[in-house]
């Protein structure tokens, strides 16, 4: 075999296990979104797909230096590519992996950690989830205040009526599956399904009176996983967001 035909054949074998590891990273999370396996199992499947693409980038970068000298000029762009889908899955996995050690382990966020609002038609739904709907106290607000201290209640210039209406708009335009929408009570309880794995956080928004104003409270909270990695907090600030604009 010659040694063009070796590293012909290298650089093909690393951009197929290259598109074969990406392809694994993406079903990791969307096959736990279809049902097809327990999300930590695709963790699981994320990581080793991670390992895979270090791998392939290795095995690429082999190739694309041997096909520079032997000037293969197919061979490189190919093993260029290889070697980037590699890094890419990798860098993604590493990425998330880094965002979980940046962030509290706990999963349940609200703008009022002394009297957060209390599920109540969202609640049959919960059956089954590894996350108690309770609030978790102390521990849990001394985190959330020191990781996330921006999440606070707001302060509305609407009536409550006003408020309400506009905050079950916003709720709707950001796709949340609206669970029950209470305007006597001042409650609205949602659901949110995260993109890649599936992952349902349950969501309600308290409306108060405050003089002529309306105090807005939120809580969103996820049904599995020690961390939500920010998710949360995020939602309730892209609410906030669009409730003072």
């Amino acid at each position: 075999m010659t040694p063009q035909l070796k590293i012909s054949l290298l650089v093909l074998i690393g951009l197929f296990f290259a598109f074969l590891c990406g392809l694994t990273a993406m079903l990791a999370g969307f096959g736990s979104r279809w049902g097809w396996w327990y999300f930590r199992t695709g963790f699981t499947i994320l990581r080793w797909s991670a390992y895979g693409g270090l791998c392939v980038a290795v095995v690429c970068g082999i190739g694309l230096i041997g096909s520079f000298y032997i000037k293969i000029y197919d061979g490189f762009v190919l093993a260029m590519l290889g070697m980037l889908i590699g890094l890419i899955t990798a860098g993604n996995t590493w990425s998330w992996k880094q965002s979980i050690n940046n962030h509290p382990p706990i999963h349940d966020i609200t703008t009022d950690t002394e009297n957060p609002p209390r599920f109540a038609a969202i609640l049959p739904l919960r059956k089954g989830a590894t996350n108690t709907a309770e609030y978790g106290g102390l521990d849990i607000a001394t985190q959330q205040l020191k990781a996330y201290p921006d999440v606070k209640p707001l302060i509305a210039n609407l009536p409550v009526d006003a408020a309400f209406d506009k905050a079950l708009a916003i709720a709707r335009g950001m796709r949340w599956e609206i669970v029950d929408a209470n305007k006597t009570e001042g409650r609205i309880e949602a659901v949110d399904t995260t993109f890649w794995f599936g992952f349902k956080d349950d969501i309600i928004i308290r409306i108060t009176r405050d003089g002529t104003r309306s105090r807005i409270d939120l809580r969103s909270v996820s049904r599995v996983g020690r961390t939500d990695v920010g998710t949360n907090a995020k939602r309730i600030r892209a609410f906030l967001k669009q409730m003072q604009s």
